[in-house]
């Protein structure tokens, strides 16, 4: 015995839905269905996740929406649409698209209903039930317009791809209208299903439902006047359930069942799709950025010169070797694209960051103007960015004046065609603190009171109900005494986490090789501006959409305009313009001031707890600076790195290294593990690790997973006994090695955040 549902919201319709995605597909599973469908208002928003979450359980995911149909006589229908195949799942997306693009500024989104007949192609429509077009006018008595719109429907999808959906949820008029829907399909000949119109999974989570939606209205439970749509019938019934609900039409069920396996959507994850940077004719990408790189380099060295310690030979090698992996992975177009907009934006006077991120260890990078960091001359390592033996996206998050980092974003729209570049989506969900406040406030409580109980919960950043219940004694002692209190904690731990609203990403920007609605519809304000994919970060890469980060950094402006208002006045006095870039990186004054601790409003460096750390190490060099970003954190704070540091750097502790090999690795942090790329520069000296390797040696260190870890050890140790290390002291320096992994720093991250703050 089975049924298929094939029409459910989950919590990404953000207005009438407690039904999370991964709990959906387990019920499902757990309740024998071969299939169920997602059918969120208007969106796609949990798709990828859904797909990924029933295939993990055996469950066929069935893709879809509802929409609000526009009639030429200005009435609004529902209509159900879900994808047949991957044509399908392309006409909705550009359906979603068209609609949110076309939303006045007082609307929800609406598809028009001349769309339909352009872009139907794979798609399979249920009518609405009671909310349909049909079920509408047999209301208002006009059973001719009733059967007209039905075949208009049936001939608009092709006879057999338009269902009249039925469902039994004891609703007012349920009766009165589904007899004469069915008479009407009867007819007509079109195929009616049962649905369940589901909007909670269990029974019991009605009320918090009512709850959800009053939030989503602005109205308060006990409102007598308020809209009352939905039943506690509404849940994700059984096979069983649904049969006897409708054991006198068992048809119904079984065309479901069959309307079910016509549905097969196959979505293509894990496979990246790059768009096409323009090179010159007659030549392919990987050859102009071999071209451009060598050339880069030339300038490089002509203007910053070789690293202390390292000859021409050693800059040819790393970059021929950086190369060979990158044209290898089929990445030279990433490498492209991000250099070219870099290169617009500083051509046009817009102040881009030296580099964020493990990035900034690519000697490519550094010799196309990505980052401004010589990777040889700060020791960091391209492994860490950019892993041959685990292939993945290379991801440069690029710095840039916090005022002029949309003209960039447009000069990529422009070159690449708006069509195929948009933001990000990201989605706001109900936390400990603002569903107190939301609950408290459907629940009628006055806004004092609500707050009394909100500020007990402490300031954690990502605390739950649960976390804040353990932590605060107060709220626990309202919660056990106040049954108000308790009915308030007891109904927004339901809906705690809930997905509320969508937003933009702060600076993901896709690039897509063609129209983005081959990848994910798009979603838009009111109005129609601003639009961002349907997916998320995560999602977006999932469906092959290549992600670059366009960050707004508030220093690089501050420092813009320090430099406009100096070099003005440098002007007037006939002197040259001050380069940021062409600093020395030993200016005596610098360091007086920063050993003096006057670092107010220096970046990275002007928290008390830093100043105190500053006073302590007195920094030297640009390295102490790099190690200042990498030490002031909770993990090297706490476990006595940042004393055993500061401790040696001052001659009061002796600096110890765990095997005379390891000297030239830990000299600049003074015996103490520091930095990530250490990790895997001991893996590879010791134990004879690619930096491949050794790079996953440092993931898994950072894990934790002991399987992994046991794995690791054995290759380690017969690495370094092989190499004559003894087999005990191999045993101990991995033991070190995983107890400071936790804590490493990308350094790659710390010497380009260390540059922007030796620059202020």
């Amino acid at each position: 015995m089975s049924f298929i549902h094939l029409s459910v919201h989950s919590e990404y319709s953000l207005i009438d839905s407690t039904v999370r995605i991964k709990p959906l597909v387990s019920q499902a599973a757990k309740l024998g269905m071969p299939a169920v469908a997602l059918t969120d208002q208007c969106n796609l928003f949990g798709l990828v996740k859904f797909y990924r979450a029933a295939e993990a359980a055996g469950v066929k995911p069935i893709a879809g929406a509802d929409v609000s149909v526009a009639q030429p006589d200005g009435e609004e229908d529902r209509l159900t649409l879900l994808c047949q195949n991957y044509e399908g799942y392309l006409s909705l997306s550009r359906l979603l698209t068209m609609a949110f693009r076309n939303r006045s500024l007082k609307s929800l989104p609406t598809v028009d209903r001349s769309w339909l007949a352009e872009h139907q192609h794979g798609l399979i429509a249920l009518s609405g039930g009671l909310n349909g077009e049909v079920a509408r006018l047999l209301d208002h008595g006009r059973v001719d317009q009733a059967r007209d719109a039905l075949r208009w429907y049936m001939a608009t999808f092709d006879q057999d791809r338009y269902y009249t959906a039925i469902s039994r949820l004891r609703k007012a008029d349920e009766e009165r209208l589904n007899d004469p829907q069915i008479a009407l399909a009867i007819e007509a000949g079109c195929p009616v299903v049962a649905t369940n119109d589901v909007r909670f999974l269990s029974r019991d989570e009605f009320d918090a439902h009512e709850a959800r939606v009053c939030i989503a209205q602005g109205r308060v439970l006990d409102d007598r006047n308020r809209p009352r749509n939905y039943t506690d019938q509404q849940y994700l019934k059984s096979p069983e359930e649904m049969r006897e609900l409708f054991s006198d039409l068992p048809e119904l069920i079984d065309n479901a069942d069959a309307l079910g396996k016509r549905l097969n959507l196959e979505l293509t994850l894990g496979q990246y799709s790059l768009p096409a940077f323009p090179v010159p004719e007659g030549s392919d990408e990987a050859t102009h950025l071999r071209e451009e790189s060598v050339r880069g380099l030339e300038e490089r060295l002509k203007t910053r010169g070789l690293a202390a310690g390292c000859e021409r030979s050693d800059y040819d090698e790393r970059l021929e070797l950086e190369l060979e992996v990158i044209i290898s992975m089929d990445f030279p177009g990433y490498f492209l694209i991000v250099a070219d907009f870099i290169i617009w934006g500083k051509e046009n006077g817009i102040p881009v960051g030296p580099g964020r991120g493990s990035g900034a260890g690519s000697l490519v990078a550094y010799c196309l103007g990505i980052t401004d960091l010589d990777p040889l001359r700060y020791d960091l390592l391209f492994e860490r960015f950019l892993n041959p033996e685990r292939v993945s996206m290379p991801d440069f998050d690029v710095d840039f004046c916090m005022d002029r980092r949309d003209e960039v974003i447009d000069y990529v729209a422009r070159r690449y065609g708006r069509e195929k570049v948009s933001q990000i989506i990201t989605y706001g969900s109900m936390n400990a603190k603002a569903v107190i406040r939301d609950v408290g406030r459907v629940l009628g409580h006055g806004y004092g009171y609500v707050d009394s109980v909100a500020k007990l919960i402490p300031p954690t950043l990502g605390i739950t109900l649960e976390d804040a219940l353990k932590e605060s004694s107060e709220l626990r002692e309202r919660v056990d005494k106040e049954e108000e209190v308790a009915e308030l904690m007891d109904l927004a731990r339901k809906l705690e986490g809930l997905t509320r609203n969508a937003g933009k990403h702060a600076g993901g920007v896709v690039i897509g090789r063609t129209a983005l609605t081959d990848y994910s519809p798009l979603y838009c304000e009111a109005g129609g501006e601003g639009a961002v994919t349907q997916f998320d970060k995560d999602d977006v890469e999932a469906v092959g959409l290549v992600k670059f980060d366009f960050l707004g950094l508030r220093t690089l402006t501050i420092i813009d305009w320090a430099l406009a208002a100096i070099n003005r006045r440098r002007r007037r006095d006939g002197k040259s313009d001050i380069d940021i870039t062409a600093i020395p990186m030993e200016d005596a004054e610098t360091f007086d001031l920063l050993q003096a601790c006057k670092t107010t409003a220096v970046f990275q460096l002007e928290s008390r707890g830093m100043k105190d750390l500053i006073g302590r190490l007195k920094p030297e060099s640009f390295d102490d600076i790099v190690a200042l970003v990498a030490l002031y954190r909770p993990g090297p704070l706490d476990a006595g790195m940042v004393d055993t540091y500061v401790d040696c750097k001052h001659g009061r502790q002796e600096v110890v290294f765990p095997h005379p090999k390891l000297e030239p690795i830990l000299k600049t942090t003074y015996g103490v593990i520091l930095y990530q790329e250490q990790v895997m520069q001991i893996a590879q000296v010791l134990a004879g690790y690619s930096l491949g390797a050794a790079d996953i040696l440092r993931r898994a260190m950072g894990k934790k997973k002991p399987e992994e870890m046991a794995k690791q050890r054995k290759i380690f140790v017969d690495g370094a006994t092989a190499q004559g290390v003894e087999a005990d002291l191999a045993e101990s320096i991995f033991d070190l090695m995983e107890k400071f992994a936790g804590y490493g720093f990308n350094k790659s991250h710390s010497a380009a955040y260390a540059l922007i703050s030796y620059q202020t």
